[in-house]
């Protein structure tokens, strides 16, 4: 009786850590073939009518709007952990220096994200040196936040 009882706790407990590891899995969606819209640059805003964005176009890429300029590279995504790498941008100079100050700012946290969370509807992004997090909304296939 012993020995069954030890068995069935041991069944127990591999089916609780199996589901657990698979709610894990299921709190961190896929990003594969999505865009967002800069809202909030760690806690500093964002300048009204320019649009940073980010999108996942391809398994390990990544591509958006810095704010003026075009930007591309790869990307490693591993459950909540990120990791933007050899990030490149077109060189167009930008209109103002409060533009090219954003996107230097954008770009710079980008290099240091560490973690990656969808809470809602807000994608938010880690990056170290920052008290608060990059939060972007969705956008939809019509160019408009979700």
């Amino acid at each position: 009786m012993f020995l069954i009882s030890k068995f069935t706790s041991l069944l127990l407990v591999i089916f609780l850590v199996s589901c657990a590891s698979l709610q894990q899995q299921q709190s961190t969606p896929s990003l594969l073939d999505t865009e967002w819209l800069l809202e909030d640059l760690g806690g500093k805003g964002v300048l009204d009518r320019i649009q940073a964005t980010l999108a996942f176009p391809a398994p390990n890429k990544a591509a958006g709007n810095g704010s003026c300029n075009r930007f591309f590279g790869g990307v490693e995504i591993k459950g909540e952990t990120i990791k933007f790498d050899q990030l490149a941008t077109t060189l167009m100079a930008c209109p103002s220096e409060a533009i090219s100050n954003q996107e230097s700012n954008y770009l710079l946290a980008l290099q240091k994200a560490e973690r990656v969370v969808i809470d809602g509807p807000f994608l938010l992004i880690y990056a170290k040196e920052l008290d608060k997090p990059l939060r972007f909304t969705r956008i939809s296939h019509t160019g408009k936040p979700q």
